[in-house]
């Protein structure tokens, strides 16, 4: 008898999980179905209400305990590079004085002045193109 190939083992099982979700894929269908005869009296909305009220309620405590320990890990690392955290760096918005908005400003004066010498470049290159000098057509 032949040993299975790593290929075939990968393809069985690909094929297994294939099977697996096609034969799940109706009762998955039918999870919101608003037709469903289950669903029908209003003790069951209730109780699907509740329960899905309850299980967004443990997600939400989840992602906030994770986000929690991200927080207390960045704070940990900038501490042992002996940096203050951003927040205690930062101005806050009171004491800006508005230095965010015209650097935004500058920045997109910036961005909009190299954007026009681009395209005037570009238009001197077509017209040179169009006369005839034919080093230009390629840029």
């Amino acid at each position: 008898m032949r040993k299975p190939t790593p290929f075939g083992v990968t393809a069985r099982a690909a094929f297994t999980a294939f099977a697996l979700a096609s034969a799940a894929a109706p009762q998955l269908a039918r999870a919101d179905d608003p037709t469903d005869p289950a669903m029908r009296n209003q003790a069951a909305r209730e109780a699907d209400r509740e329960t899905i009220r309850r299980m967004n309620e443990t997600q939400l405590a989840t992602v906030r305990d994770r986000d929690a320990g991200y927080a207390s890990g960045w704070r940990a690392y900038d501490a042992a590079r002996g940096r203050a955290g951003y927040e205690a760096t930062s101005p806050p918005p009171a004491q800006d004085s508005g230095y965010r908005a015209r650097r935004a400003e500058a920045d997109y004066a910036d961005a909009r002045r190299e954007y026009d010498e681009a395209v005037a470049q570009w238009r001197r290159d077509v017209a040179a193109c169009r006369a005839g000098y034919t080093e230009y057509c390629a840029r």
